[in-house]
């Protein structure tokens, strides 16, 4: 028999984070102001601790996990390596297919990473409460949980469309304490003129994080900050953990090398965390394919152009250097709701700026085939997110059968799908459909990022 576990000692766990942006050849570019100028530390301070800050804009290639966060990540990290030994023998491929599995967190995905890393940097920074937006939910019940263990208040802005489909995500986040509300909502400035225009809204993160950072500025007693759960730099960071292990894992199970790595993109915080480390190895002189896969209706990588852009619908956060679809982007109502996001991590589109990611796009049709195959393969029923990144696992693992080449495959399984099972309920019934997107859909929403300033395409054309 196949080893199907290899185990990360608890005494092995990585003790500092990689930050990508120390090796990148031609580092991402600077958020910009409304004036078009460099944002500066001062200015990033109503919404985020300076603490965060610090790591936001360093560029030290390791920093180190303190030991208190440390002390709660060992709660379920190290998480399991597995080697996918049924779905192989299915396919009949030579590939070796070997995933991270994040469901075995208490919130069910990888976002407790940067979840209990954040609660504790604003906690020592003297915060008293977090507020937050959320797409399908994991995000939110991950900070939830992190603000419960670490006493801090939390105020989760759910994404309509999510809110209604999803309601044990909400049941969770109020097991752990949080208030989660519908987005738009009521409850803000820009939730109540979304809510005047459009009362029909399926809502996005675009609109949830303007609530979301609404909230933690117009705070009067000054003791409240905003939590982004993808996107940001310092995010990365801390996801980064998941590679890390990985690499150590692959070692004990005998392998030199990986020939695949994969991970599904919607912000980018759980692609990054798989990939980043195998990046560094790439710019280093290993030969790596890395896919980034996104939905067809969300395509931010594969047709969002490399623009300076707002990451929220109300312009109150700083033009980011990213590969966007338009901050007003309202994407069709997919059950991946983790990856409905205009924008992505800047870390990650220079890195696709530089080619050494190859991003891919599956409708929500194929990736929901893909999960039933592996619910019926592997036996875990996976988040509808994760189902793009085993739909590419799919692909490659037919490639090197095709080939005749036995390649190793690793990918991030980022959360398990048992607070998701409508969506697999409709997609058995036949009640699911594709959901692309239109050109003059995507030609209409980035109307609104002309004019803006242009950042510089900066690549060494290496890769």
């Amino acid at each position: 028999m196949k080893p199907v576990k290899i185990m990360l000692e608890e005494k092995k766990i990585p003790r500092a984070w990689y930050n990508l942006a120390a090796d990148l050849p031609n580092p991402a570019q600077p958020p910009l102001g409304p004036d078009g100028q460099p944002v500066s530390p001062q200015m990033l301070g109503k919404v985020f601790p300076m603490n965060l800050i610090e790591q936001e804009m360093s560029r030290e290639r390791w920093i180190k996990i303190p030991e208190e966060v440390l002390g709660i990540l060992y709660r379920w990290r190290p998480t399991p390596l597995r080697r996918a030994v049924f779905l192989e023998q299915y396919l009949k491929t030579p590939a070796r297919i070997y995933y991270k599995d994040e469901s075995v967190s208490p919130a069910g995905s990888h976002k407790p990473n940067t979840a209990v890393a954040q609660a504790w940097y604003n906690k020592e920074f003297g915060i008293k409460k977090l507020s937050t937006e959320t797409g399908a939910g994991q995000w939110g019940c991950a900070l939830a949980f992190a603000c419960k263990l670490l006493d801090l208040e939390c105020k989760v802005f759910m994404v309509r469309i999510s809110f209604d489909q999803k309601p044990l995500r909400k049941m969770m986040m109020k097991v752990w304490g949080a208030d989660c509300v519908a987005s738009p909502s009521p409850e803000t400035n820009a939730g109540r003129e979304i809510l005047k225009e459009t009362p029909d809204t399926p809502g996005s993160l675009g609109i949830a994080i303007s609530e979301a950072v609404e909230r933690a500025v117009m705070d009067p007693s000054g003791k409240t900050r905003y939590a982004l759960g993808s996107v940001l730099n310092h995010v990365m960071l801390h996801q980064t953990i998941i590679g890390l292990e990985a690499k150590e894992q692959l070692k004990i199970a005998g392998e030199k090398k990986v020939d695949v790595v994969i991970g599904c993109a919607g912000g980018g915080s759980n692609f990054a965390g798989i990939s980043f480390p195998f990046v560094c190895d790439k710019i280093h002189g290993e030969k790596i394919t890395i896919l980034p896969v996104e939905p067809t209706a969300c395509p931010t990588l594969t047709r969002g152009p490399f623009a300076y852009d707002h990451g929220d619908i109300a312009k109150m956060t700083p033009l980011l250097a990213m590969h966007s679809l338009g901050h007003g982007f309202i994407p069709p109502a997919i059950h991946a709701g983790g990856l409905r996001y205009h924008g992505m991590s800047p870390l990650v589109s220079q890195a696709v700026i530089e080619g050494l990611l190859e991003p891919r796009a599956y409708d929500q049709m194929k990736c929901y085939e893909a999960a039933l195959l592996w619910a019926r393969t592997e036996g875990l029923i996976v988040a509808p997110e994760t189902s793009h990144a085993i739909a590419g696992v799919i692909d490659e693992a037919v490639r090197a059968r095709e080939e005749g080449k036995g390649k190793t495959i690793l990918f991030c399984l980022s959360g398990h799908g048992l607070m998701d099972l409508a969506g697999y309920d409709k997609y058995l019934n036949g009640e699911l459909k594709e959901a692309a997107l239109s050109e003059e859909f995507l030609r209409k929403s980035l109307e609104s990022i002309q004019g803006y300033p242009q950042p510089q395409v900066r690549k060494t054309g290496k890769w």
